[in-house]
């Protein structure tokens, strides 16, 4: 085959490690927000992003990755040691849904989360990556379809009110977490993991808490640095009311979820489950 037809396919899945590549580097980590650890085990802290790294691997992709195909008149005398087209795959959906939603200052809020199920083996991972791709969503800790495999890809997502787009058309989207967990990964007893943050882009008040706990959690209480707190109760089995702060368990999230906001004038001290069920 002559040098100038050795072109490469490069699927959706290749841009997606691509990308993932980009957002690792521009990064910083869980600060300004915190990472909390309860009930004595130690786990990987979540990774808590800005809106302009995100913003920066989107618009940075832009007619930079092209996509390529064999040419037709290929030679084909080694089929041998190249790879069959594989089957057209199975239809990836992601689970999860709104945690919390609310108006806050005449500004509408909402916190969801997407959980994308585990791969069996590499072929299917490189379908769930497809998937994700098609969402802009791409798991930093992912540089190989296999390291997707057997774990729960989730990400959290705050979506705001612009005050400056008076028809609300264009509200902020912004990634605020991500993680990989293996899918058989729980929680038990007393167990949250939580981060806070402010409610709204350039707030400098920690009013927002996102965390999750195990399935037998029933109340979660946080606590603000005025003293005050905020219980939340474990949704009802009918609960179908989003704007309720409750504990739910969005689908294929091995976790329950839980948001709590501080009132304006305060902000996150700690969090802890004060309530469990038996099962």
């Amino acid at each position: 085959m002559s040098a100038d037809r050795e072109n490469h396919d490069m699927t959706r899945h290749d841009i997606a490690l691509l990308l993932a590549d980009a957002a690792d580097e521009v990064e910083i980590g869980i600060a300004p927000t915190q990472a909390l650890i309860r009930g004595g085990r130690r786990r990987k802290a979540r990774r808590w992003a800005v809106a302009a790294a995100a913003t920066l691997v989107v618009a940075g992709s832009t007619g930079a990755l092209a996509v390529t195909g064999l040419s037709d008149d290929e030679d084909r005398t080694l089929p041998a040691v190249r790879p069959t087209a594989p089957e057209l795959p199975d239809t990836v959906e992601a689970g999860g849904g709104t945690l919390a939603l609310g108006t806050d200052k005449g500004r509408e809020w909402k916190v969801s989360v997407k959980v994308w199920r585990a791969p069996r083996d590499t072929a299917d991972a490189r379908t769930v990556l497809d998937a994700m791709a098609g969402y802009g969503e791409y798991p930093a800790d992912v540089r190989t379809p296999s390291d997707l495999v057997g774990k729960v890809a989730y990400f959290v997502h705050r979506t705001t009110e612009d005050p400056e787009d008076a028809d609300g058309d264009n509200p902020q989207f912004t990634l605020i977490s991500q993680n990989l967990v293996p899918a058989g990964d729980t929680l038990s007893g007393t167990d949250v993991e939580a981060a806070s943050g402010p409610l709204f882009p350039g707030d400098s008040a920690e009013r927002l808490v996102v965390g999750h706990v195990a399935k037998t959690a029933r109340q979660v209480t946080c606590t603000w640095k005025d003293g005050t707190t905020t219980t939340v109760e474990r949704a009802a089995l009918d609960d179908i009311n989003q704007d309720e702060m409750v504990i739910r368990d969005p689908e294929g999230s091995p976790y329950s979820w839980f948001v709590c906001l501080a009132p304006r004038g305060t902000a996150y001290q700690s969090v802890e489950v004060t309530g469990q069920t038996s099962r």
